[in-house]
């Protein structure tokens, strides 16, 4: 950020960029890292810069700022809209000062339109005339809400890469390139972090957010507590920072717990990648994100459960326009996993969709042959990977 918000963006430190990463959650860093992997694999002397997280670091970048321990949704984005705007703000002067070859969006709509609008509003962007291409990878859910974005993307940036089949279709009118690059999470080398064991823990997905974390857990494990006599199951939870963890535990600390808190495990959700070790599940409660569809194409039964701040709740009823909020089923045009929204998920309920999952044969029958039909859906079979679409961008 700019020196008057105290943080400031350093220079590249190899004196020059070719490309510029911008990340803003959990989910998008994951997805990053791996394409970055794929492009370093084959062109090793880019000079990269992010700003992300910690896995886009790892997979060779240099990491201007951990965005991931900033995110927020809905209406909780405006206690740190000040901090956003000073973001954009400085990411745009820096992109001006060191003209990289590119900047590639991730995901996180609400921060990376508004830089590539910067951008073209400075004349730093290729569409503005200026030097820098600007790319997008995971396309903003334009098919859910606010279609109209579409319009203004074409005017901005230079090429998407799409991660569903049917998204370059929703660009049809429009003068924007898209490729379908294939999923992440159906690519060759990808292990996911789950599987399917009909013998093993149910496992308890609150999410990636501090603040949604805060208010679907207490719910996941009170439907846990009714179900633990009776299954016999230990409770897996997965969380992908430090800060997720300690809501967790904040959550687990209350009193109602207690009886239960030694049958439930804490565990770090690991990168995609041949070194991954999948935790295996019988069942699973999840919120609508990221590691719902991990556990869909895994094959594991479940359910998906998501409370948010009211506010958010009300409008969303009204801005979002698609049957399902989990992306398997709106995939699949059914649901794969029965969604139970503010206050329809009730620990009641909740419970007895894991008993559902542990014991009918049925249910885990159709949830393998569903996961199988999202495989073929997803599989980039013989176009470009996404690694190689941001390469093409560069050269």
């Amino acid at each position: 950020m700019s020196a008057s918000s105290g943080i400031q963006l350093s220079p590249p430190s190899r004196g020059r960029v070719d490309l510029l990463i911008v990340a803003g959650e959990h989910s998008g860093d994951e997805h990053a890292s791996r394409m970055l992997r794929g492009l370093l694999h084959g062109q090793p002397n880019l000079s990269v810069c992010a700003l992300g997280g910690p896995k886009l670091a790892a997979a060779g970048a240099q990491l201007l700022y951990d965005l991931t321990a900033q995110s927020s949704i809905g209406f909780e984005v405006l206690k740190k809209i000040s901090f956003y705007r000073a973001l954009i703000a400085e990411v745009v002067r820096w992109v001006g000062e060191h003209r990289p070859r590119a900047v590639c969006f991730v995901d996180s709509s609400g921060l990376n339109l508004r830089i590539a609008k910067g951008l073209f509003e400075r004349g730093f962007s290729a569409k503005a005339g200026g030097p820098t291409k600007t790319l997008y990878y995971i396309s903003p859910q334009i098919w859910a809400s606010r279609a109209g974005r579409r319009f203004k993307m074409a005017a901005h940036l230079d090429a998407l890469a799409a991660i569903f089949p049917f998204e370059p279709d929703r660009y049809a009118d429009t003068s924007l390139p898209v490729t379908f690059v294939g999923h992440p999470f159906v690519a060759p080398d990808y292990a996911p972090p789950v599987s399917f064991d009909a013998n093993g823990p149910v496992m308890l997905l609150p999410g990636s957010r501090r603040q949604a974390v805060g208010r679907i857990f207490p719910v996941f494990l009170a439907a846990y507590a009714k179900t633990h006599a009776e299954l016999r199951r230990r409770a897996v939870v997965l969380y992908p920072s430090d800060g997720i963890r300690a809501e967790l535990e904040r959550v687990l600390a209350n009193d109602e717990f207690g009886d239960v808190r030694g049958g439930v495990e804490l565990r770090h959700v690991g990168e995609g990648g041949p070194e991954t070790t999948a935790i295996g599940a019988s069942a699973v409660l999840t919120s609508s994100g990221t590691m719902s569809m991990h556990c869909a194409l895994a094959g594991i039964p479940g359910a998906v459960a998501y409370r948010t701040d009211g506010l958010t709740y009300f409008l969303g009823r009204f801005l979002v326009k698609v049957p399902y909020l989990g992306i398997a089923n709106l995939l699949l045009n059914e649901p794969m996993y029965p969604e139970f929204i503010q206050h329809a998920a009730t620990p009641e309920v909740l419970a007895a969709e894991l008993r559902s999952c542990v014991n009918d044969p049925k249910r885990r029958e159709r949830t393998a042959a569903d996961a199988q039909r999202l495989h073929a859906m997803l599989a980039h079979t013989g176009g470009q990977s996404a690694s190689e679409w941001l390469a093409r961008q560069l050269a």
